[in-house]
């Protein structure tokens, strides 16, 4: 008797383990699915609004032609490494960062017409929300990537496809990045104004101060404090550890090794993520 209900005692166990571990994978496709239906949302969006797709080209001439044309005129001599190819890996990354942080605009949007609200009460994480929301942003961003090397072409710049190809398998993280550290101030606006003009205060300092187009290696005091707080910094020297490796010009244009700059950019996105999106979820309460 003692052994059958030994047995039957075992047999229960199994059974809650398997209720406990099949709940668990309901819970993760749930998680999932809401992430890749937000994802799949915000790329409608885009493409149903033809102004955006002109940003996404337009914005890199400007940046890159214009801004980036005058600096390698007047700057690109004596710097010992080509600076080209330096400005070039740096606009991908800032072009990146910029479209994603515009597109998080939106959340503000949603907020507004109260679909905020509705996804707020769902019984999904905030974090698989947010996530989409980022990755559906990065579409737009990609598109910026194809301007700015249709930019670079036309003023003599390429990359190597294989190189491209790693800044390209890179971008999502570095997307990820940008569309954390949006979501910072995101969270604590509350009018669409507002939130494109902060968007804007965090990424044009970022494209200065991280070294997009100008090299920021010999930086010191405030300057350097604020260039390693900024998680663009570390995209765009892993991004040029990536592009330059192998090659005589590493050493001169690459500032910390490619895992300090992993575990930056990690630690800064998470922290961000987090913070941002305890902003977010509290806003909705707010309303």
């Amino acid at each position: 008797m003692s052994g059958m209900g030994g047995r039957g005692g075992m047999l229960g166990m199994g059974g809650m383990g398997e209720a406990t571990l099949e709940r668990r994978r309901s819970r993760a496709f749930r998680e999932l699915n809401t992430t890749l239906t937000v994802m799949a949302r915000e790329i409608t969006l885009l493409l149903k609004s033809p102004s955006t797709l002109v940003v996404s080209l337009a914005m890199p001439i400007m940046m890159m032609g214009m801004i980036g044309g005058n600096l390698m005129q007047n700057m690109a001599g004596g710097l010992g490494f080509d600076f080209g190819g330096f400005m070039l890996v740096g606009m991908l990354v800032n072009m990146l960062f910029m479209m994603v942080s515009m597109n998080m605009t939106s959340l503000v949007e949603d907020r507004e017409t109260d679909f905020n609200q509705e996804m707020l009460v769902s019984p999904v994480s905030r974090y698989s929300l947010v996530v989409g929301k980022i990755l559906g942003a990065t579409f737009g961003a990609i598109l910026s990537m194809v301007g700015t090397l249709l930019v670079g072409l036309l003023m003599g710049i390429t990359l190597p496809v294989g190189k491209l190809l790693l800044v390209l398998a890179l971008s999502p993280l570095f997307c990820l990045s940008g569309g954390a550290l949006a979501m910072m101030l995101i969270g604590l606006i509350k009018s669409k104004k507002a939130a494109n003009m902060a968007v804007m205060l965090i990424t044009m300092p970022q494209m200065f101060l991280s070294g997009a187009i100008i090299p920021i290696n010999n930086s010191d005091g405030v300057l350097m404090v604020l260039s390693r707080l900024m998680p663009m910094t570390y995209c765009l020297d892993l991004a040029r550890a990536a592009v330059n490796a192998g090659t005589p010009e590493y050493e001169s244009v690459v500032m910390f090794d490619p895992v300090v700059n992993f575990a930056a950019i990690a630690a800064l996105t998470l922290a961000c993520l987090v913070a941002g999106t305890y902003f977010y979820a509290q806003s909705g309460k707010n309303r």
